[in-house]
């Protein structure tokens, strides 16, 4: 593909995202608000430990990622693994784990406003939080509204100010660790493994912490969706998958061994914003607005990549005749504005009931019925990768221009983690609620795809898309 932004066709997406902003969606995607405020209760349940959690969860992320790739670059597309799962299983498939993902995403799109409306509310306490809430977001459905720059323009300068946060916290931190931030006392490795030593409460807090920090990681396959509309589509994919190794190395694991290394495991100020504890632990003035901004500006940019994320995933599907053929229709600017409208409508609602009902049970219901979607669509990419691989091996040998590494073993690998984490979820009583939503939701999607498919064979089987155009860019 030439670096020309391309103009529309019906219903088509313009390839306007540069490689800059590509590698900062990709950025954007691995830092999310769970990162500055999740980590807390992570490293309350497992101590310092938590490490171990954060590097077996992040190895896990990057091979699905790695698998992601191997088909991206393939074939980009919006549709990115729903489209993949369409050509290797059929359209019930595509249907079921894209409906999940943008079901996810327009859940994700209404905690986030909550989350964020609150962080409003805190700093400007006149402002009510469904007030807050609904400007920010109305704001990020008109910048979704505009040309696809827009978005990826956003959503460069929230992940440039979420890295600089975070580069500024790590550069502070590693001088207070070996002495060098005036006024503090390095503490040598006594908070890492005193206090009940590295893994204070056993090893099995560590397992249950690891469920937290699995969710923690969701978002760094949106590169892959964005790749629909980038310039150079299988370049930017690679670059920023690629990249994810040495992304979760500095900003996750890098971050939470400052933490710990700086402040008691057990104290209630990291359990509440670690973040926020180490600067005020330096005596650094003005930490908690600092880090509530930050956090804001995750939140944005979160909201800005659920819009964005839901409403091409919502299009490629109906592109495939998936969803309503209402959903393929773009503005003039290619922006396909009725899938916006509907991947917003999640977090529209939230703010509807939030005006009635205290934010606190708002929250409480999102967070239960978002359920485990991010596994579930997992372990739809690496079975999807392992069908994939095994038909170019035999059809088109040595065409893949990224390859899995290790396949199959690591692949096989990722589907027993994926297995162990489901059981975990099962045992824990804080997540079981969330799993038996999730395999509800899930049992109605594929019964819907399967529904969906036996349809279209009875009906109009000759006006069916060919797979082969699935292999394209054309999505």
């Amino acid at each position: 593909m030439n670096s020309q932004i391309s103009t529309p066709r019906a219903g088509a997406l313009r390839h306007a995202l540069g490689n800059r902003q590509m590698s900062m969606i990709a950025i954007g995607g691995v830092i999310g608000a769970g990162l500055f405020v999740g980590s807390g209760s992570a490293i309350g349940m497992a101590g310092p430990a938590v490490l171990v959690a954060y590097a077996a969860i992040g190895l896990l992320v990057v091979l699905v990622m790695r698998m992601l790739a191997e088909m991206a670059v393939a074939a980009p597309g919006s549709g990115s693994f729903a489209t993949y799962a369409t050509r290797e299983f059929g359209p019930w498939a595509g249907l079921s784990i894209g409906w999940l993902y943008a079901y996810q995403w327009m859940v994700t799109i209404g905690f986030e406003a909550i989350a964020g409306a609150s962080i409003v509310h805190r700093l400007l306490p006149p402002i009510p939080t469904w007030l807050a809430a609904l400007v920010m977001l109305a704001s990020l459905i008109a910048v979704n509204f505009g040309r696809v720059e827009s978005f990826g323009t956003f959503e460069f300068w929230f992940a440039m100010i979420k890295v600089a946060a975070i580069v500024a916290f790590l550069l502070v931190g590693l001088a207070a660790i070996l002495g060098l931030f005036p006024g503090f006392a390095a503490p040598g490795l006594s908070n890492l493994t005193g206090q009940g030593g590295f893994a204070p409460e056993g090893w099995g807090p560590v397992a249950m912490a690891s469920l937290a920090v699995f969710f923690s990681y969701f978002g760094t396959e949106v590169v892959t969706i964005a790749a629909g509309e980038a310039k150079d589509p299988a370049n930017a994919v690679r670059r920023g998958i690629n990249s994810v190794v040495w992304r979760i190395l500095l900003f996750y694991i890098g971050s939470i061994f400052v933490i710990v290394m700086l402040l008691p495991w057990s104290s209630t100020e990291v359990a509440a914003s670690p973040y926020v504890a180490v600067l005020n632990e330096l005596h650094i003035p003005g930490a908690a607005v600092f880090m509530n901004l930050v956090v804001l500006t995750a939140v944005l940019s979160c909201l800005n990549s659920g819009i964005y994320s839901s409403s091409r995933m919502i299009h490629a599907m109906a592109l495939r005749g998936e969803t309503p053929k209402a959903f393929t229709r773009v503005n003039r600017h290619g922006v396909p504005t009725a899938a916006v409208i509907l991947g917003s409508a999640g977090g529209l609602a939230t703010i509807v009931a939030n005006y009635f009902v205290p934010s606190d049970s708002v929250y409480q219901f999102l967070l239960n019925s978002s359920g485990s979607v991010a596994v579930v669509v997992y372990f739809g990419i690496t079975l999807t990768q392992l069908r994939f691989r095994t038909r170019v091996d035999r059809s088109d040998p040595g065409s893949l221009r990224v390859k899995m590494w290790g396949h199959p073993y690591l692949s096989v690998l990722v589907l027993v983690a994926l297995l162990v984490v489901t059981a975990g979820m099962l045992v824990s009583a804080d997540t079981r609620l969330s799993l038996a939503l999730t395999l509800l939701v899930t049992a109605i999607a594929v019964a819907a795809g399967i529904l969906t498919q036996v349809t279209r064979r009875r009906g109009a089987p000759a006006e069916e898309e060919p797979m082969e155009q699935l292999d394209g860019q054309a999505i």
